[in-house]
């Protein structure tokens, strides 16, 4: 199976006053745009594994050491 990238545009309305400034200053709207999107996707995928975490935590709490052990020798006997 091939897997092809593609692309679509995102576009944002900015205030005049800041898009002179990224113009003066040779800033890379598309670049930094980019970076920031993937970062916000990142955070909240870290947000959303932590929570799953502590859920399962707050499950696992629920069941006794003493089952977890066995089932981890049980599992080590079947290898």
């Amino acid at each position: 199976m091939v897997c092809y990238l593609s692309w679509i545009t995102v576009s944002a309305k900015v205030r005049r006053e800041l898009y002179e400034k990224l113009k003066k200053y040779g800033v890379p709207v598309s670049k930094v745009i980019r970076e920031a999107l993937i970062e916000e996707v990142r955070r909240r995928e870290e947000e959303e594994i932590s929570a799953a975490l502590g859920e399962a935590q707050e499950i696992l709490k629920e069941i006794p050491p003493e089952e977890i052990v066995a089932v981890i020798r049980e599992s080590r006997e079947e290898r």
